[in-house]
């Protein structure tokens, strides 16, 4: 009896803390990228990167933007003093090129992007292209998209697992 009471009562806990997270999920977006990318805490390295390119106001803009946005993991894969080097005031050219080339114009939902053919480009607003490969998951270039679909009141978040650079920053 006592064995049918716990599984009762992990089954209807299961439950709600679905019945939960799928109501969270669906719930309409109340702040934009920027504000989003800083109350999820998630993403301290990128919001200051996005503060010293001098990108806040855009990426708080109308929009719409896909931003595919690097976890703390993926600026740690940058080599050493890479990430350092770029927060510096004389870089924020480089800096912005490279914010750039995160975001695409238009608000591509996960079930968007895989819908696109293997091998699809697409243009970022830096003006070049990223790759999108969904045979095996969704990377972007050679990053993982590993959280899909953060809706913001100005477009959508996927988190990558890599910091994905434009051919002239390589």
């Amino acid at each position: 009896m006592k064995r049918n009471t716990l599984v009762l009562t992990l089954s209807l806990a299961v439950m709600a803390a679905t019945t939960l997270s799928v109501g969270a999920w669906r719930k309409a977006p109340e702040a934009d990228i920027v504000d989003t990318a800083v109350a999820s805490k998630q993403f301290p390295t990128l919001v200051a990167a996005v503060q010293a390119a001098g990108l806040v106001e855009t990426l708080k803009g109308k929009g719409p933007f896909t931003v595919f946005a690097p976890t703390e993991e993926a600026f740690e894969k940058l080599p050493k003093g890479t990430l350092q080097m770029l927060l510096k005031p004389e870089n924020k050219e480089k800096l912005a090129a490279i914010l750039k080339y995160h975001v695409v114009p238009g608000k591509a939902m996960a079930a968007d992007v895989m819908k696109l053919k293997n091998g699809t480009a697409v243009k970022t607003v830096q003006g070049q292209s990223v790759v999108i490969n969904n045979a095996k998951g969704v990377r972007i270039n050679d990053a993982k998209v590993v959280k899909t679909d953060i809706n913001c009141t100005n477009g959508v978040i996927h988190v990558i697992d890599t910091v994905i650079l434009p051919k002239e920053t390589r």
